[in-house]
């Protein structure tokens, strides 16, 4: 069954990355441009 844990690892993994995204795009630092200022 190390398949079973091998899906479940890349599944975390995925969720992982699409959480990040949507953090980083609701706090809005995809936004900032450093070199604005």
């Amino acid at each position: 069954m190390w398949y079973f844990t091998w899906i479940l690892g890349v599944l975390l993994a995925c969720s992982f990355g699409i959480v990040n995204a949507l953090w980083l795009e609701h706090c809005g630092c995809l936004d900032d441009d450093p070199a604005d200022d």
